[in-house]
């Protein structure tokens, strides 16, 4: 089912996974997917990064290339869809791939009976590979464009009798702004075009407090952004996670969460303040009306399902 006509249903809870490093297998996440199967998600979000750049040495020199930490992201796709039987919303990014290569993947995923994408731009930092070329996009609209064209039967190469996608498209929202924007209203500008190009709904960065999503949804809507915006939540299980989330996600961590998380005395009640805050959250925009929760795994079952047990109880 697509998320839009899952939202008009009920509010969604959708999960997101990593795929595996390099050269490990599917036992890990099927770990993670099976601790969380009780609450009955909504979807399965399958995260996709930018390549790396990486020294590879041959007989005779030292060659660069690009290379993915977590490759096999459309297999995990298959993999999950084929063990769960539930709905699984691959990420797709601009940045790893020219736009050939990406119609390919999109038809691979059209044919295993995807209905769902997430689209981002990608990372571009010093350690990924940041050229662009002629055939890559530089910017998520453009993706979402190829694909709101492919819905329609319109493909990059020539094609007799083109038969078009149904995918349902995602993008990214980001409460505080993308840390390269100057401001939030320049953000939410480039979020506009997204959604004009043809994305369904949104998903936020982490966030931790509910008046920021209350703030960014309502400049949003004011800025014509009428699809559903799904708010995204982080287990929180220690103080450490504190101060390394900001430099990562260029969020802020709410002062009053930082305090109680001070007052710990074991790593066992640090688990517990930040659970019990995060929970305290989810439960406050869902009375608030969000259309769901989205829950940032980063591959740890028992963090998401400490959280969701406090959230629904047991199971959903």
């Amino acid at each position: 089912m697509k998320v839009i006509e899952k939202i008009k249903k009920e509010q969604i809870l959708s999960i997101e996974i990593l795929p595996p490093n390099r050269g490990e297998d599917m036992n890990q996440i099927f770990s993670v997917v099976e601790n969380l199967m009780d609450f009955s998600p909504s979807f399965v979000n399958v995260t996709r990064h930018a390549p790396e750049v990486t020294y590879v040495e041959l007989n005779d020199h030292i060659k660069k290339v690009p290379k993915l930490k977590r490759p096999g992201s459309v297999g995990v796709t298959a993999a999950l869809m084929n063990r769960y039987n539930i709905d699984v919303v691959p990420h797709i990014l601009c940045t790893d791939m020219n736009k050939y290569q990406i119609e390919d993947t999109l038809i691979d995923l059209h044919f295993i009976g995807v209905q769902n994408l997430f689209v981002i731009r990608g990372e571009r930092e010093n350690r990924t590979v940041s050229h662009v070329g002629k055939d890559m996009h530089s910017h998520a609209s453009e993706l979402v464009e190829q694909i709101s064209n492919m819905n329609k039967g319109k493909y990059l190469y020539p094609c007799e009798n083109p038969r078009p996608t149904d995918f349902c498209i995602g993008v990214a929202g980001y409460p505080e702004k993308h840390f390269e924007s100057p401001n939030l209203q320049e953000d939410i500008r480039y979020l506009k075009k997204k959604i004009d190009a043809g994305a369904d709904y949104v998903i936020t960065q982490m966030v931790f407090d509910f008046d920021v999503y209350k703030r960014f949804s309502e400049i949003a809507r004011e800025s014509g952004v009428l699809v559903p915006i799904i708010p995204g939540i982080k287990p929180i299980v220690n103080l450490r996670s504190i101060y390394r989330i900001p430099k990562k996600f260029f969020v802020t961590i709410p002062e009053t969460l930082l305090s109680k998380m001070h007052q710990a005395r074991t790593s066992k009640e640090e688990f517990e303040i930040g659970t019990t805050y995060m929970a305290n959250l989810a439960e406050k925009l869902l009375s608030e009306g969000a259309p769901g929760i989205h829950v940032f795994t980063m591959g740890k079952g028992r963090s998401a399902r400490a959280l969701l047990e406090k959230v629904f109880g047991s199971s959903r």
